[in-house]
């Protein structure tokens, strides 16, 4: 089964999902970039429940720009920002130690691209999780494409509709059990088990 994603940048649970479960995965390069969506912001489970970090870009509504065009305001310290929040939510889970150096670099090393950044992201998680997955790029933006299954959709952050099975989360005694964050949150709450975690969970 061959897939169509957007990169994004830290991907929620959706994405990894849709990913682990492709024969091919094509990520869409050539689409317009669009705000209020996961193209630049994750989702975690902070001490007051679901928090965005988002990563600031140069974009105006008015000046259409290829999502690939996009570049990161990086006057803006969002870096520290998003490192120090992970920590004040994870520190305490039981798998953070183990990951937190493997995704150093995305707070570390100096990104001009918000499409460089995303990639880079899917780069360290697939290794973590040490998964072997064919990806390839489109070339052009089609609206309706064909010979491919569409999942360009779970970019949208409204997008909810899904029901994945609980795990146990650093704050759920407080707030419950919250789906789909970023992939983050479930690397360190469960760490090894998290392909297998994946693959038992559908989008369809």
């Amino acid at each position: 089964m061959q897939r169509l994603l957007h990169p994004t940048y830290f991907p929620n649970i959706a994405h990894v999902v849709a990913a682990v479960n492709a024969d091919k995965i094509y990520f869409e390069i050539c689409d317009n970039y669009q705000k209020q969506t996961f193209r630049n912001r994750f989702e975690i489970y902070g001490a007051n429940g679901k928090l965005a970090l988002t990563v600031p870009v140069i974009y105006t509504q008015k000046n259409r720009q290829l999502y690939k065009d996009v570049k990161i305001a990086n006057e803006n310290d969002w870096q520290k920002i998003h490192l120090k929040s992970l920590e004040s939510a994870y520190r305490m889970s039981p798998f953070y130690e183990f990951y937190i150096d493997d995704i150093m670099p995305i707070f570390e090393d100096n990104f001009k691209f918000i499409l460089d950044l995303n990639l880079k992201c899917f780069e360290i998680i697939t290794e973590s999780l040490q998964l072997d997955l064919n990806l390839a790029f489109t070339n052009q933006y089609e609206n309706s494409p064909s010979n491919v299954n569409d999942y360009r959709h779970l970019v949208n952050k409204k997008f909810n509709a899904i029901k994945f099975e609980p795990y146990t989360q650093v704050f759920s005694q407080k707030h419950g059990f919250i789906p789909n964050l970023s992939i983050l949150d479930l690397l360190f709450n469960e760490g090894p088990n998290t392909e297998l975690y994946l693959t038992r969970q559908q989008i369809d």
